[in-house]
């Protein structure tokens, strides 16, 4: 069987997505699932292609232990044929991602990545914390983790 390619998409992939990235590719390590995963991050926006991950968000992963490498790239039309699952970080990346898809069952590929967080309670948008200070990063980081556990049990039920 194929690996299973998920990619996670924030508007400039520099804050939310990378994070998601990062915890997922951590926790990989660590699972027997983790042969059988590909993980990448994206962004709908091209303002920060090829620079790294926001400041703020690397040092929350290094804080928690986790290396956060790589730079922002844009989401493509193209990226539907690489990718299984698409994860958008909130409803306004979901709507850019869907309308983008060129086809209905590559719209399908596209979910909210809260849907996973047993915590979300009908909120299902991670919040942009560009703006705000690093307590933003922190709640980032936790809600983003709660969320990632339960994808790691919905691709393992997937793959059978």
């Amino acid at each position: 069987m194929a690996a299973t390619r998920v990619c996670f998409v924030c508007l400039g992939n520099i804050c939310r997505s990378p994070t998601a990235e990062a915890i997922l590719a951590h926790r990989l390590q660590f699972d027997d699932l983790g042969v059988h995963v590909e993980v990448e991050s994206a962004g709908t926006g091209d303002w920060h292609v090829g620079h790294p991950a926001d400041e703020r968000a690397r040092a929350e992963a290094e804080r928690r232990g986790i290396a956060m490498t790589g730079s922002a790239q844009q989401f493509t039309e193209g990226d539907f044929d690489r990718f299984d699952i698409v994860l958008a970080m909130d409803s306004t990346n979901l709507e850019t991602l869907r309308a983008l898809a060129p086809t209905p069952e590559a719209a399908a590929k596209v979910h909210l990545l809260r849907e996973f967080d047993p915590q979300a309670h009908g909120d299902l948008d991670v919040p942009d914390p560009y703006f705000g200070g690093q307590d933003g990063f922190v709640d980032v980081f936790d809600m983003v983790d709660r969320s990632i556990t339960g994808l790691i049990g919905h691709i393992g039920s997937t793959r059978g």
